[in-house]
This record gives structure tokens, sequence and C-alpha cells, in this order.
């Protein structure tokens, strides 16, 4: 309560002749919440609540100058404090992709809109500008997996020889992750994070923007936690972006299939790292609310494993931890 107030305060010192109210608009899984401040004139707009104990707003006010000057629609800075955390933004509503397509929007036309809004971020390019996604954090990432969700979640004997056959693994998702071409990378480019706010899709939740693979967010957009698409379906939009990437001067692979695999194997990174998430929000932060989004996670991870056989190790790991063992007819 007293952050509420001490927010109280900040937007009355700003507006002392307008009266306002205050209410929750999102959190995510951090220590960040949103409050929408809604004017008696009908006017609205959004403060970020961001403790500096735990938060900090610089990198989220560094990329949204990357991506505004980029074209992205994202939210406009109107006033910050940055010693206590708060930030003043603009309204981009309240209606997330997810809630739109729940609702029975147009999602051709949704997705149509997020590519190209993709596109635009991607053009803004430059390295250094970001921090690298590199094999540190890359790795970092992928020992979630067996750190939380294997660890934690869902426990098993796993020994010597399961843990060596899954860094062996890892170290060839590595050696495909890093071999793509190198764009800005959102990390969390998906329909809880893209807003329905006119002809382009208002884009949030950007603070952990890297320099990386330039499939990930195509990852992140395609294979979402929390919509399940048909193959048919996200792979005709995967075109469609490979297409405009290449009319634009991306550099994403001539080659369709050469950009297909790289696709499939950053998911695999993206999922095995998003197991281990929900994991930890679960058994450390006492977060419930991503366990049931955890099934088609794995969906889309053990599909990526049966179609290259590369990923075998991984897939025999998936049957011991779904006990699984029986069906198919051998052990690790």
């Amino acid at each position: 309560m007293e952050r509420i107030e001490q927010i109280r305060d900040w937007l009355a010192a700003r507006f002392p002749e307008r009266t306002f109210n205050l209410a929750p608009a999102s959190a995510d899984a951090s220590f960040r919440r949103y409050l929408r401040v809604s004017f008696a004139d009908g006017e609205t707009l959004v403060v970020m609540d961001a403790p500096p104990a735990h938060e900090d707003v610089r990198p989220w006010l560094h990329v949204q100058r990357l991506f505004r000057a980029a074209g992205a629609h994202v939210p406009e800075v109107l006033a910050e404090d940055l010693e206590r955390g708060f930030l003043l933004l603009s309204d981009l509503g309240s209606t997330t992709y997810l809630a739109a397509l729940a609702a029975g929007a147009d999602a051709d036309e949704l997705y149509r809109a997020a590519i190209d809004a993709l596109i635009a971020i991607q053009l803004g390019s430059r390295p250094g500008a970001l921090p690298a996604y590199d094999r540190t954090l890359l790795k970092r990432e992928l020992d979630l997996f067996p750190d939380w969700y294997i660890g934690k979640h869902v426990t098993i004997d796993f020994g010597d020889e399961q843990r060596n056959a899954l860094e062996a693994v890892f170290e060839k998702i590595l050696a495909v992750n890093l071999g793509e071409p190198a764009v800005h990378v959102h990390r969390d480019y998906h329909s809880r994070n893209l807003m329905v706010d006119g002809g382009r899709p208002g884009v949030i939740d950007f603070q952990d923007a890297v320099h990386g693979p330039i499939s990930y967010d195509l990852v992140s957009l395609f294979k979402d936690a929390y919509v399940d698409w048909d193959e048919e379906r996200s792979l005709d939009w995967l075109v469609r972006y490979w297409e405009r990437a290449r009319k634009a001067g991306l550099p994403v692979r001539a080659d369709f299939g050469e950009f297909f695999r790289d696709y499939e194997w950053m998911g695999v990174q993206r999922h095995v790292k998003v197991l281990g998430i929900f994991a930890r929000l679960w058994h450390r932060d006492g977060k419930d609310g991503y366990l049931k989004d955890m099934p088609l996670v794995a969906k889309y991870l053990r599909k990526a494993c049966e179609r290259y056989g590369e990923l075998g190790p991984l897939l025999r790991l998936l049957d011991q931890l779904e006990n699984r063992q029986a069906q198919v007819g051998y052990t690790f």
C-alpha cells in the first residue's frame, strides 16, 4: 500500500487539477506491475511500478527507445522517476492478442500485423545496441531444464549417463542456435505481449531484449505457450514471414528448409527453457498460473525432437519424464 500511496502522490503532483482513479492493469512473472490511471474526462494512462530493490527500469527504457525508433508501436514514456521505479506511459489498451483471439478476432489479420511489426524491429537492429544472446546466456537458459523441471518438478533418477547425454544434445542445439544470423530479439514476442490497438500491434514487456538468433521471436509467436495453432497454419505464417523478410533485406536463409530447421531447433532451446522457468515460478516463487501451460510447451518440444534424429537422447529423456518407456520399448 505504501507504493500505491507514493504513486498517487506522484501523479497528483503532476496533475494537480485532475482527479483520477488507480486500478490494476496487469502484472508479469517478475516484481513489475502495471496500474491504469483513469481520469474523469475518460483519458487513461498506465503507471509501471518496478520496485528498485528488485527491478531496474533502465533496460526497459533503452529498448523502448530502440524499438520506437525502428517504428514499433510501443508505449510512449510521459514521465519517469528512476529513483523510485515509476514510469508514466501511454495506454495501449487492455486487449491482448490472446484475449482478442478468444473473442473471435481474425487471427490471420492479427498475425500479419505482428509479422510486419517484427520485421520493423529486426530491420532496426544494430550490433552492440543490446546484450548479445550468446552461448553463455543460451546455455544458462537450457540449464533451467535439468535444474528445475527435472530437479524439482518431474523428479526422476537422473544419473551421470543421462546428464552427459543431455549435455551432448545441448551442445548440438547451441551450435545451431549460434549459427543463425543475428538481429534484435524481443524474447517474449507472443499473444500476451501484443496488444490490439489500431492497425499495428502494441508491443510490451520487451525489457529483456537481446541481439541474437533471427528465428527466436518467430518461435515465441507461432509456438506460443498460451495458444495452440495447427502446424499447417503456423507454417503458412512462417512462410509469409520468410518471404517478406527476404524482400526487406533481412539476413534469413535463402533456402527455406534451412531456415525451418533453424526455427525448429531454436524452438527446442526456448521450450526447454520455458519448462524450466514455469517449474521455477511454481517451486521457488509459488506462482502456479503457468502449470496449466506446461503440456503445450512439452508437446512442441516432443514434436521437434521426433522430427530430428540428432535430438533422440532428449526425446528418450522426455519419454522417461512422461513415463512412456514401456510404450516405446526402450530404456535410456
